[in-house]
């Protein structure tokens, strides 16, 4: 299993457990920096996932992904 095959795997389980994430989060518990990237796959893989974007505390928008 590849590097970001096993991201994908990680990132579905944690959404599929009903946690939302943003690019911060997946830097965090994952290590990509690339959470867009990775998303995007699992959107072509057939998996629903839904972006909200949502604002930080210092004012920047970013975006939150949920099941």
């Amino acid at each position: 299993m590849s590097k970001t095959d096993s991201q994908n795997t990680k990132i579905l389980a944690y959404l599929k457990k009903g946690n939302k994430i943003t690019s911060f989060g997946g830097l965090e518990l994952f290590g990509t920096l690339r959470l867009g990237a990775r998303i995007f796959e699992l959107r072509n893989k057939g998996h629903a996932i839904k972006t909200e974007m949502i604002e930080t505390k210092s004012g920047k928008k970013v975006a939150e992904y949920s099941l």
